[in-house]
C-alpha cells in the first residue's frame, strides 16, 4: 500500500516487486537498488562508494554482491594473539625505529594494515637491523637480527600456523624453543646420562644460524604445509637483507637471522632432518640432548665417540654445515668411580659446566660425582652485570626501592643457575651484600668511614625484614 502524496515509490524500507508473471518472476524476487539521481556512478565513476550497484542502498535494501575475498585466509584473531605474544616478549625497535609503545599508539589501524597486506599477498618484510653482541667465550661477536615490531608480529602469525603441524614430529630429546620444554629439563637429562655413560661428544656447529641453506629449509617447510602464504612469506623473510648500523644493506644467500620470531622454529625443523631423525636411523641406541644448535651426545667408549663424531661431521657436510674443529670435543666423564685420564674432563652446556664435584648423598656421605653447576664464564658475566648496576650511586633510593629493582633479576638467576648445585652460585650472590654496604656508606654520612657500621645497619634491617632481598631468603645474611 502506497502512502498518499508519494506517487510510484514505495515507502522507505520496502521493496517494490514487478507484476507476478512467469517471465518476470525472477526479476520480481530481486531487490531494486536505487541509484542517486544525476550521479549514477558517483563522482569518481561506477566503482566509487556511492549508491551504486553492488552496495547497500539507503533504507535497508540488501546488497546484491559480496566483498571480494582475500587471496589468503588469515584469521584476525591469530594476528591479535601474535601481537600479544610479541608484547609479552618486548624487544627492541627495528630499522624503522618504532618501539612497541609507538606501535600501540595506533594499534587497531596498524594490526589491520598488517592483516590486510598479509591476506592480500602484498606484505614485504623490511630489512632486519643487525646488532653485534660479544660471544660468551669472548672471541669475536655474534650478529643478531632485530626485525621491526610489525614484522615480528607477522612472523609470529606464520609460526602459529606452522608450529602445530611440525611440533608433534620433533624428537623427544629436542628441548630448544618448544612448548612445554626448557633448558632445565635438558640439563637434568644430560646429568643423568653422564652418570650412565662414560664419554660425551660436545658438538659445536660452526656459524649455524649464518650458514643454514635456504633451499633445505624451504624443502622441509614444503613437506609440512601447503599454505601458499606461509611458503611465500618464509621465503621472503629468509631473503630479507641485514641493515648495519651505518645503513648499508647486506644481502643474504643463506642463514636465518638469530633473533627473529620465526628463526627458532625453522632451525628446529632443519635440525630435525639434518640431525635428530638421522641419529635415530643410524645410531638408535645412542642418546643425545639438543637445544637448538647446542648438542651433547653420550657414548659408551672413546672409540665409539670418535666414530660417531666422524659420522656426524660427514652428515653435517651433506647438509652444507660444518663442525667447529676447535670447539667440538670428546670429553671423559671423570668422577670418583671413573678414574681414567683424558685431555678433556669437563664441558659446558646451556650456561652450566659439567665436571667432577664434591657432592653429598642422601645418607650424608660425601663423594666425587660428575655434576653441573654455573659455568665460570657465566659467573663472570653476572658479576660484571652486578657491578654495572652501580648500586652505590643510587643514594636517592631507599632499601625497599633497591630491592624492588634488584629482586626480579636476582631471582631469575637463582631460578636458572641455582636449579642444580646451587651452592656454586651462593658466593656470587653474597657479593651483593658488599654492594649494599657501599650504598649505605654513600647515603649516610655517619657510615662513610666505617664498613662495620654499614653492615650493622644491613643486619638490623635483615632482622626486621629477613625476606626483603631475594638473596637474603637463601640464608645469605649481611
Amino acid at each position: 500500500m502506497v502512502e498518499p502524496g508519494v506517487r510510484g515509490r514505495p515507502p522507505s524500507g520496502h521493496i517494490r516487486k514487478e507484476p507476478s508473471t512467469v517471465a518476470g518472476q525472477a526479476a520480481a524476487d530481486r531487490p531494486v537498488v536505487v541509484r542517486k539521481p544525476g550521479n549514477a556512478g558517483g563522482a569518481k565513476g561506477t566503482g566509487h562508494p556511492g549508491l551504486a550497484v553492488g552496495q547497500p542502498a539507503r533504507g535497508g535494501e540488501e546488497a546484491t554482491a559480496k566483498p571480494r575475498p582475500k587471496p589468503f585466509a588469515i584469521s584476525k584473531q591469530v594476528v591479535w594473539e601474535a601481537y600479544r605474544r610479541v608484547k609479552a616478549n618486548q624487544g627492541a625497535a627495528g630499522v624503522d625505529g618504532q618501539s612497541l609503545q609507538a606501535f600501540e599508539q595506533d594499534l587497531r589501524n596498524n594490526l589491520y594494515k598488517l592483516w590486510n597486506r598479509m591476506s592480500s599477498g602484498s606484505y614485504f618484510p623490511p630489512p632486519v637491523r643487525a646488532v653485534e653482541i660479544p660471544k660468551k667465550a669472548g672471541g669475536g661477536v655474534r650478529v643478531l637480527g632485530v626485525p621491526t615490531v610489525a614484522d615480528r608480529i607477522a612472523q609470529t602469525v606464520a609460526a602459529m600456523y606452522l608450529e602445530p603441524k611440525v611440533e608433534p614430529l620433533f624428537h623427544e630429546d629436542s628441548y630448544g624453543y618448544r612448548p612445554g620444554r626448557s633448558a632445565k629439563q635438558a640439563l637434568e637429562r644430560c646429568r643423568e646420562r653422564c652418570w650412565q655413560s662414560d664419554w660425551v661428544i660436545d658438538l659445536d656447529i660452526k656459524s649455524f644460524f649464518d650458514e643454514i641453506p635456504h633451499s633445505l629449509i624451504m624443502r622441509a617447510v614444503h613437506k609440512h604445509t601447503q599454505l601458499k602464504w606461509v611458503l611465500l612469506y618464509i621465503e621472503r623473510w629468509l631473503q630479507a637483507p641485514l641493515q648495519r648500523e651505518d645503513g648499508t644493506l647486506v644481502a643474504r644467500a643463506c642463514g636465518t637471522p638469530q633473533g627473529s620470531a620465526i628463526s627458532p622454529l625453522l632451525a628446529n625443523l632443519f635440525m630435525h632432518y639434518a640431525f635428530d631423525s638421522w641419529m635415530v636411523r643410524q645410531f638408535p641406541a645412542i642418546r643425545f640432548e639438543r637445544y637448538c644448535d647446542d648438542v651433547v651426545v653420550h657414548c659408551r667408549s672413546r672409540e665409539q665417540a670418535e666414530y660417531v663424531r666422524e659420522a656426524i661431521g660427514r652428515r653435517l657436510k651433506e647438509c652444507q654445515l660444518e663442525l667447529h674443529p676447535d670447539k667440538t670435543r670428546i670429553v671423559y666423564c671423570k668422577d670418583g668411580r671413573r678414574r681414567g685420564s683424558h685431555e678433556h674432563t669437563r664441558f659446558e652446556f646451556l650456561g652450566y659446566e659439567f665436571r667432577v664435584r664434591r657432592v653429598k648423598s642422601r645418607e650424608g656421605r660425601y663423594f666425587d660425582g660428575f655434576n653441573p653447576a654455573i659455568s665460570p664464564a657465566q659467573a663472570k658475566r653476572l658479576r660484571r652485570e652486578m657491578r654495572l648496576w652501580r648500586l652505590c650511586r643510587w643514594t636517592t633510593k631507599t632499601l625497599r626501592q633497591l630491592a624492588g629493582w634488584v629482586n626480579p633479576k636476582v631471582q631469575g638467576w637463582v631460578n636458572y643457575y641455582g636449579h642444580i648445585y646451587r651452592s656454586a652460585l651462593l658466593p656470587l650472590l653474597r657479593n651483593l651484600n658488599e654492594h649494599l654496604a657501599r650504598w649505605a656508606r654513600r647515603k649516610y654520612k655517619r657510615l662513610s668511614n666505617s664498613r662495620d657500621r654499614a653492615y650493622r645497619l644491613l643486619r638490623r634491617v635483615h632482622r626486621q625484614e629477613p625476606t626483603l632481598f631475594a638473596h637474603w631468603r637463601l640464608g645469605l645474611r649481611p
